[in-house]
């Protein structure tokens, strides 16, 4: 008897859930389903404006991709569900929020609707800078031993400093609040009634190590007197390690979402972690990308050697048994859409529409005839900051060298091209420091639908790069890992390690360098390096000059 298991799959616009076989990871089913308040940056559903570098979303979202995709994905796959064994769950991270005692968000409250700190603040929420900045300098003043494990620098995406922000800039919000937890964990709660914290989100963006915990009082009072605080009154749930199964799913939500009651919930896993068992990574040297609305780089070593500029590094992060390192982009899909959307004339909509393309995939028809440098472009890949390796969300992007002949399409190449140099940065970065990168996975929308740019990526890094089978990977690798969760007797796997053997998905196409093309890019990526230090290392801070200049 087949048995199956269900990924969620929480991305930055839209949720989906995924019916794959457990034999061999086969997907039957899927369903997608986006968020209708998208990503909020300019007002909150009351109309209240919103500061600039702010990004957040409404919970209610959450709930229907439940409501809308589970028994979706169960009625497409035609599966009895009785022989469902589990469901797993990934998230964009750190995506956080207030909760009552009750473990409803704080938004849903009459009393909070007008108030933004009340709603999930996403990843991409950089309204914490100047606190990000302040949990770095006393942790470099006071010569804090885990700094090291996250590159040398607190970032703004994680979400201690959105949470002192709260405490600094709405009170209210702070005193009301029960738990500040990440999305995953909340989720979680909401099928099972359980509320835990998933160890993946706790190493990687609540500062915790299983050896130390969090870090000292000290450090926390000194940063700021409620920070630490809150530590022990607002972040108490208990965290539990991967690869396990959290609770199950209550007999309410199992009627409410048709599942088979009593299913297990496995815990979460963030978004891109999750795509590390989708591919079949199981050894160290191996790197994945995740190719989205940003960037994410995840690596295995069997040492947890100190990276400067890396997000993070988590002994069993994602699979046990190895130091598991994460890096990224803060802009790649979100750069190429931006210039979609802002700056692309009439006339090539136009075009597309006639020719009945999309947009983006008649600009990569144009783009592809170029031969590299041929445009004479170079462009900086910080439109939302700098994730890694300098950690510096006031940086901003360039695009250096147009002339009156420049045309779209080589712009958008340009682009493309620049968050490849900035993967090389992050990659090389990694070599330098002591984490071997020999075998290279992309999986995410762009490695799945935009040729030209793998093969650039291929080029740029001068590696094959290896194409993830499956288009929904994160989904993929939390539904793998629910699998090994509930283990061999229950139908699944025994090990992670078993269940990724059988069940990832790697296709058989693989972008290999083009000799020509990576000589033309090796002088590129030269100029990019340069530019890189200079605006990115303070030797010119006009970036961040015009950035204040903007606010003010």
């Amino acid at each position: 008897m087949s048995k199956y298991v269900i990924g969620l799959d929480y991305g930055t616009l839209s949720g989906r859930a995924v019916l794959v076989d457990v034999k061999d990871g086969r997907q039957l089913a899927s369903s997608v389903y986006e968020y209708p308040h998208a990503v909020m940056n300019s007002e909150i559903p009351c109309g209240k404006k919103l500061p600039a570098d702010w990004s957040l979303q409404h919970p209610k979202d959450y709930l229907e991709v439940l409501e809308k995709t589970l028994p979706d994905v169960i009625q497409k796959s035609g599966v009895n569900k009785s022989d469902i064994i589990a469901l797993g769950i990934d998230f964009t991270s750190s995506t956080v929020l207030p909760i009552d005692k009750n473990g409803e968000p704080l938004c849903f409250r009459e009393e909070f609707e007008t108030e933004p700190h009340a709603y999930v603040k996403l990843w991409k929420h950089h309204g914490a800078q100047k606190q990000a900045d302040r949990m770095t300098r006393a942790a470099v003043e006071m010569n804090e031993p885990w700094l090291v494990n996250y590159g040398g620098k607190v970032s703004s995406e994680w979400a201690l400093p959105k949470l002192l922000e709260v405490i600094e800039d709405a009170p209210g919000v702070y005193k009301a609040m029960d738990e500040w937890v990440e999305a995953i964990d909340w989720v979680s709660f909401k099928l099972t009634g359980k509320l835990i914290r998933n160890y993946c989100a706790a190493g990687y963006k609540f500062l915790w190590n299983k050896h130390t915990g969090f870090p000292r009082d000290a450090y926390f009072e000194a940063v700021h007197p409620v920070l630490k605080e809150a530590m022990h009154k607002k972040v108490k749930a208990p965290i539990q390690e991967l690869v396990s199964v959290a609770a199950t799913v209550t007999d309410e939500m199992a009627v409410k979402l048709d599942l088979p009651k009593g299913l297990p919930v496995c815990v979460g896993i963030l978004d891109a972690h999750g795509g590390v068992p989708a591919v079949g990574m199981t050894k160290p040297g191996q790197l994945m990308i995740v190719m989205g609305t940003s960037g994410c780089f995840m690596a295995l070593s069997e040492t947890g050697a100190p990276v400067p500029g890396i997000c993070g590094v988590l002994e069993d992060g994602i699979l046990p048994g190895y130091f598991c390192y994460e890096a990224g982009q803060s802009c790649m899909g979100d750069q190429y859409a931006w210039f979609v959307k802002n700056c692309v004339p009439a006339v090539y909509f136009e075009e597309a529409e006639k020719r009945g393309m999309h947009i983006q995939a008649y600009l990569t028809e144009l783009a592809e005839k170029l031969r590299p440098g041929e445009s004479g472009l170079l462009a900086l890949d910080w439109w939302n900051g700098n994730r890694s390796i300098l950690v510096d969300f006031d940086l901003t992007g360039m695009l250096l060298g147009l002339t009156l002949q420049t045309k779209a399409e080589e712009i958008y190449r340009a682009l493309i091209e620049s968050t490849a140099y900035g993967a090389r940065m992050i990659i090389e970065n990694f070599r330098e420091n002591g984490v071997p990168v020999n075998e290279l996975f992309a999986t995410g929308g762009i490695s799945q639908k935009n040729a030209m740019a793998m093969q650039i990526y291929a080029d740029v890094l001068n590696m094959p790069v290896r194409i993830a089978g499956s288009d929904q990977g994160p989904a993929l690798g939390s539904a793998i890992l629910a699998a090994a969760a509930v283990g061999g007797e229950k139908g699944g796997y025994d090990s992670a390690f078993d269940a990724i053997r059988a069940m990832a998905q790697t296709e058989q196409k693989v972008y290999t360098p083009i000799p020509q093309n990576v000589l033309v890019y090796e002088q590129l990526f030269a100029e990019y390096r340069k530019l890189h230090d200079y605006f990115g290392r303070g030797e010119n801070d006009v970036m961040k000059r015009l950035k204040k200049l903007r606010e003010e």
